[in-house]
């Protein structure tokens, strides 16, 4: 190894060190029991002083499917210093895939994370994971941004935008840890591995985190928007395009509308192409799911849409739809 090499290589563990000394004491170890069996765990990050804490709602839920309908749910969380505490549910939101959890310290003021931005992240830069993988403490992992902008499937079925795919190692029990930069500000939130794959992990970006947060905080839960259709993503023809002025060649194609539904009272049909909401172009069931948010709820809102005429020919309709919130599937 020459001596530049030899420099690099001491830079990079001394940055990798400093990231760990200034963020361990902010992360904090999820264990989830029913009826008093351990039923999942998995990681966590607290991100203010009084013991609120970031992580996963698939760990929050863990085992939920196979649990009894009275059963009995104990969150505990273990903190850097080692001392454990029950937590209370906070809010969650399983579209992203996050959750808040809170604990009681006391008068004691806990080590909060510095949570950091991901819009300004470039592929290549050095991004740290600490959790408890497989029950091991404080694990550190490290490696680089290897690319940004992916999106990933939440349990629910939704498309999670903004996901930061990296190549620093997670294992089972990861997940709700944090992803951090070389200044130990928090990225992402660690998430998802792909079982079989090598050095590719993937972590919800802070920057989703953040929007989410303060809804969970306030309401429990993110609102979100309700029209009550049900449709796909399906290519439109470049006849369509053209003779519309459609600026992109997809667009929702409603297969049926809900019986008294907003959709159903603004005179929405199966059939209809759905491809621009308040100017917004909607050119996929997921870019519909994001554009239906909290500022929509109960507001009239301009739906663009192209229509059958009966003969054959598609023609441009705006129509006024009031979506609803959203309840839980």
């Amino acid at each position: 190894m020459g001596a530049h090499d030899a420099f690099l290589l001491d830079a990079y563990s001394h940055t990798v060190s400093e990231v760990v000394d200034r963020l361990a004491p902010s992360v904090v170890a999820v264990r989830v029991d029913v009826d008093g069996r351990a039923a999942g765990n998995g990681s966590g990050f607290l991100f203010t002083p009084d013991g609120y804490l970031l992580t996963n709602a698939h760990v929050v839920h863990a085992g939920q499917r196979a649990r009894p309908r009275n059963a009995s749910t104990r969150l505990r969380v273990a903190l850097g210093d080692g001392r454990e505490m029950d937590a209370r549910l906070v809010g969650d939101d399983p579209d992203t895939d996050l959750a808040v959890l809170r604990v009681d310290a006391g008068n004691t003021s806990l080590a909060p994370a510095r949570l950091g931005h991901s819009s300004g992240l470039r592929r290549g830069q050095i991004a740290v994971a600490i959790g408890h993988p497989l029950g091991f403490e404080h694990t550190v992992t490290a490696g680089i941004v290897s690319a940004l902008g992916r999106s990933m499937r939440a349990s629910t079925g939704r498309q999670i935008p903004g996901v930061i795919q990296t190549d620093a190692a997670l294992n089972p029990g990861n997940s709700g840890g944090p992803l951090a930069d070389s200044n130990a500000d928090v990225i992402g939130v660690n998430t998802a591995i792909i079982r079989g794959a090598q050095s590719m992990s993937f972590a919800v970006g802070i920057d989703i985190a953040k929007w989410v947060l303060p809804q969970l905080m306030q309401h429990g839960r993110v609102r979100r928007g309700h029209l009550g259709v049900a449709g796909g993503t399906a290519p439109l023809s470049a006849r369509a395009v053209r003779a519309h002025g459609v600026a992109h060649t997809q667009a929702v194609r409603l297969q049926s509308v809900e019986s008294g539904s907003p959709a159903d009272r603004g005179g929405l049909r199966a059939g209809d192409w759905l491809i621009g909401i308040d100017g917004v172009a909607i050119d996929s069931v997921d870019r519909l799911h994001q554009t239906l948010d909290a500022s929509r709820i109960g507001r009239a809102c301009a739906v663009k849409l192209l229509r059958d005429d009966g003969a054959g020919r598609l023609q441009t309709l705006y129509v006024v739809v009031t979506p609803i919130e959203r309840t839980a599937d």
